[in-house]
């Protein structure tokens, strides 16, 4: 039987499950978006930014471990999802971006709204198509769902020429992706999966160094049967957080930049670092010329060129983290003989908790703290970039997988607001907060319609200081104090603004006001912007300077 090209892509999007897609369109799209006017089993979320779309199908990808699915127009459009597609890829997070394009008979004559976007995203994708033949379209497509959702998982874009969409094809859709140079390993090697048993077995001081690959595989309860076996302490990345909870006993929490500092001492005293699914970043290593000095590595990650990228790995493990924990579970011996190593985490602990002050401000922590109370531990957190994103990374305890969406490599402002739709959408049933700064909240602060129109009820907790934050504070610490155009107490007043896209708005300025604010948002219906007033120049501590290594944390000013 015949179909449109664009009839092929609703096909697709059917067949693999996606019900949900968030986009906007524009006149390359058109005949798309009038297929999708029929199509009554996907719910297309009409974004007011086409990166907002972009952040909330990233959104909806991680919080429900599905593909997210984007749309957008030819030119402007498509070129307005680049920060999106680079923040996903990024993170791994599988996305599929459909744009597009002028008709295939105009490609390269500079024709209105015409950009080459696959160009253009050809370094900020896992792999990228422009389809020149609707026959390949059905084919293309099965692909694109297929890299984006195996391997190390990421961002997939097809360019569709309105020509495409248009023409006609009878070819089938595939029921399976062939691609001859595609071939994750997913199987660990067996010889090195047991070199890293007996490895494990001898160490004395072992860490567990965790990463949004354990979250990607759906590895969090083989993690934490492993580490609950073998009584080896466990610290994540950013991207890890809720790999593992942080209310168990094992718990190191985040390590590296802001992490804890007992968890930056322990990874820099181990004599023994598994790594599964993390990439060893420059915010996690510090001076990597003084990381883990006396530490033996095994690297488990699905992805070949992670492993010895930027740390040396002693037993690298290709493969699945799930997989390969499963293996090595039954290996390796039950942990009893660790008790001095234990002894001195707690101490560490017991020394250096994660603290702040209190004073006549309200503390940013403390809202943060709220808001893991009220919530009980159960809520998706999403976070814009910058001291919002630290706090709450360091004062909301994580205890499941998908709990914690927020842009780790990109670091990309304007994120958590959109990603928070997306997520919500994703999972109705669950409460979704985005903690957000002043500067952030203001990129895409467009979504408010979305989520009005939607009756998303997300939540957004604006930890409002009338700066750029973060800049703020590096300013202060290491550039004498000269603020350069950090100071944004001229925003505008967010309650109106909530107001005047349809939301609730709640300004809070006392510590007193924060719990009943809080409570009082979760009982409204919709969407609801909380902007509390919060101490100006509260600094996050710790913290490890750029270049320095990771014993070398300030916890405050001199």
């Amino acid at each position: 039987m015949k179909r449109s090209g664009a009839q092929v892509v609703v096909e697709a999007l059917l067949k693999e499950g996606a019900r949900t897609v968030f986009g906007f369109p524009g006149g390359a799209m058109i005949p798309l978006y009038d297929v999708l006017y029929e199509t009554k089993e996907i719910k297309h979320i009409l974004t007011r930014h086409e990166q907002g779309a972009a952040h909330a199908a990233d959104g909806y990808a991680r919080a429900t471990g599905k593909v997210g699915i984007c749309m957008a127009t030819s030119g402007p459009g498509a070129t307005n999802l680049v920060t999106g597609i680079a923040t996903a890829y990024m993170d791994s997070i599988p996305i599929i971006a459909f744009t597009g394009q002028v008709p295939t008979s105009m490609i390269g004559n500079d024709a209105f709204q015409e950009a080459n976007i696959t160009g253009i995203t050809y370094s900020i994708t896992k792999h990228n198509y422009l389809v020149k033949e609707v026959n390949e379209l059905p084919s293309i497509l099965k692909e694109a769902f297929h890299v984006a959702s195996t391997g190390r998982k990421g961002p997939v874009l097809v360019d569709l020429p309105k020509d495409i969409l248009m023409g006609e094809t009878k070819i089938p859709y595939p029921q399976e992706a062939k691609i001859r140079s595609y071939n994750p390993t997913h199987k660990g090697n067996p010889k090195q999966i047991k070199r890293a048993a007996l490895a494990i077995d001898k160490s004395e001081k072992p860490v567990i160094y965790a990463g949004g690959g354990v979250i990607s595989s759906e590895a969090s309860a083989e993690l934490i049967q492993f580490a609950c076996r073998t009584q080896i302490p466990v610290t994540t990345t950013l991207m890890g957080l809720g790999a593992f909870p942080e209310d168990n006993q094992l718990s190191l929490g985040m390590l590296g930049m802001h992490g804890t500092r007992y968890a930056n001492y322990a990874i820099s005293e181990t004599d023994l670092i598994i790594a599964v699914g993390a990439r060893f970043d420059d915010r996690i290593t510090g001076k990597i010329s003084e990381f883990a000095p006396y530490a033996k590595i095994i690297h488990i990650d699905i992805d070949p060129t992670a492993i010895s990228k930027n740390v040396r790995a002693d037993i690298p493990i290709v493969g699945d983290a799930k997989d390969i924990l499963s293996q090595l579970i039954p290996l390796v011996k039950k942990g009893e003989e660790r008790e001095k190593w234990h002894a001195k985490i707690k101490e560490w602990k017991e020394k250096y908790p994660l603290k702040y002050e209190m004073g006549e401000d309200l503390k940013p922590q403390y809202v943060v703290e709220k808001i893991y109370e009220v919530t009980k531990g159960e809520a998706i957190i999403t976070t814009e970039v910058g001291q919002n994103q630290m706090w709450a990374a360091q004062f909301y305890q994580y205890t499941n997988p998908r709990s914690f969406i927020s842009s780790g490599g990109l670091g990309t402002m304007g994120y958590g607001f959109p990603a928070a739709i997306g997520a919500q959408v994703g999972c109705p049933d669950k409460i979704v907060f985005d903690i957000a700064g002043d500067g952030s909240f203001q990129m895409n602060i467009q979504e408010l319609t979305t989520a009005v129109n939607y009756k998303v009820p997300v939540k957004i907790a604006i930890l409002n200081n009338g700066y750029l934050g973060m800049v703020r504070q590096w300013q202060q610490l290491f550039y004498r104090g000269r603020y350069s155009q950090v100071d944004i107490e001229d925003s505008p007043d967010f309650v109106k603004i909530a107001e005047a896209y349809g939301a609730k708005g709640i300004r809070v300025d006392k510590t007193r006001e924060v719990e009943p604010a809080l409570k009082k948002a979760l009982a409204t219906p919709g969407p609801v912007v909380l902007d509390f007033k919060v101490s100006r120049e509260e600094n996050v501590y710790p913290m490890v300077p750029a270049g320095a290594a990771l014993t070398q944390m300030i916890e405050g000013l001199a």
